[in-house]
């Protein structure tokens, strides 16, 4: 995942490309892939073009933005991400990630937002305000915030910091599956589990979709994708095939899936590509689209943009989406 420290300089003709790929309504998995080489270039030009992506008709495409505007971690993108916030005609996905967006960012400007939704009618999105405003709190006498604080093998900016690596894993699964406990605990158990990885902690985080706040299992089918285990492809597959389960939650047990990528996945995910709901037919066709472009044993799952100096292909490094 990218931050300020971490994105590229490219040519100012390389990000107007991007953009106007954007601007052409391309197909769906073509503008995610111009998603993925935007977020890791630096600049007020990229950070415009992400901006402009926030338009998109897809509400799971608006998401992402969302989502990698907070993986940046660039204060320029803290007034967009309020206005989505704000935005109560938005998707609560969307919210929510905006409202993820500015816990990742933890900026002093991030505060007010969060503060005024952490009681949001949206459950999801008053969640995810009351836990970046606890990741602000929690980094602000911590130290720290930045990608893979935390000791994240997979150098993502998360919600929340894990538990101490030494936490034994029957510990750390009885605050996960815990209703009472405060959620940041138990996202902490998440994701110390998370970065333990192996079969007793896939087994753990599968449980973890008996709970109700769709919030929390989210991030458990989140996690999931990232640990590519084969293991999850059960519960994965129970959740995406639910149509009474959370959009945001299918969403996420979709990409989950093209992540472990077996056979499997893959004919459920092409069952689910025209799905009644949006989110999740669009989730499948992009991980579809993925997992094509591995299967071709191409490097990278971006735009085919040059800069000739080699910084746009940098820029493009293949990372899961939200």
């Amino acid at each position: 995942m990218a931050n300020l420290a971490s994105l590229v300089k490219v040519a100012p003709e390389t990000v107007a490309s991007l953009r106007a790929k954007l601007e052409s309504g391309a197909p769906l998995p073509e503008k995610y892939r111009v998603l993925f080489s935007l977020r890791n270039i630096e600049g007020q030009e990229a950070h415009e073009a992400l901006a402009l992506a926030l338009r998109d008709p897809s509400a799971l495409f608006r998401h992402d933005v969302a989502f990698c505007l907070g993986q940046r971690q660039d204060p320029a993108a803290i007034g967009v991400l309020q206005a989505l916030l704000r935005d109560s005609g938005e998707h609560p996905m969307v919210r929510h990630e905006a409202g993820e967006a500015l816990g990742a960012i933890g900026a002093p400007d991030c505060l007010a937002a969060l503060r005024a939704h952490a009681a949001d009618a949206a459950p999801e999105v008053a969640e995810t305000c009351q836990l970046a405003l606890e990741r602000i709190e929690y980094f602000a006498s911590h130290g720290g915030g930045g990608a893979g604080e935390g000791g994240s093998p997979y150098l993502s900016v998360d919600p929340t910091p894990p538990l101490p690596a030494d936490t034994p894993v029957d510990a750390l699964r009885r605050i996960l599956l815990d209703p009472k406990q405060p959620m940041f605990e138990r996202y902490r158990a998440l994701f110390a589990l998370r970065n333990r990885g192996g079969d007793a902690a896939v087994a753990v985080l599968c449980e973890a979709f008996s709970a109700a706040s769709a919030l929390l299992k989210h991030e458990v089918a989140y996690v999931l994708g990232q640990l590519q285990h084969p293991r999850s492809v059960p519960a994965l597959s129970s959740v995406l095939r639910d149509p009474r389960e959370h959009a945001m939650v299918r969403h996420e047990a979709a990409e989950a899936l093209g992540a472990v990528a077996d056979p499997a996945c893959v004919a459920l995910l092409k069952a689910h590509a025209a799905d009644a709901e949006p989110i999740v037919a669009h989730s499948c066709v992009v991980a579809l689209d993925m997992l094509e472009h591995e299967a071709s044993g191409a490097f990278e799952y971006c735009a085919a943009a040059q800069d000739g100096g080699g910084g746009a292909q940098a820029a493009a490094a293949a990372v899961e989406a939200r």
